[in-house]
């Protein structure tokens, strides 16, 4: 977690000046955030689908509203070789 907080110190920094958060915090607040957004595509509609179904939702509740939010939402990206990258660039 150490390595993910370092990366981001102008961001920490800025969360510590415009808010009450102390470094600590801060630099959890930004390590949650980041981990939040790298959640791959399967494990959001894993979560979504059981935090939906615990509010007492139904699959066609669920499905559609999962669809609906994923347009919207920032996911991980896959992971990629060189060789995938090289054809990225050069096809």
């Amino acid at each position: 977690m150490a390595a993910a907080w370092q990366s981001h110190e102008e961001l920490i920094t800025h969360l510590v000046r415009t808010s009450s958060l102390g470094p600590g915090e801060a630099a959890r607040v930004v390590a949650d955030v980041l981990a939040y957004f790298s959640e791959p595509v399967e494990e959001f509609v894993r979560r979504r689908h059981a935090e939906l179904k615990a509010k007492g939702l139904v699959n066609d509740q669920i499905f559609p509203r999962i669809a609906a939010e994923l347009p919207a939402r920032r996911v991980a990206a896959p992971q990629l070789t060189l060789r995938q990258l090289r054809r990225i660039v050069y096809g």
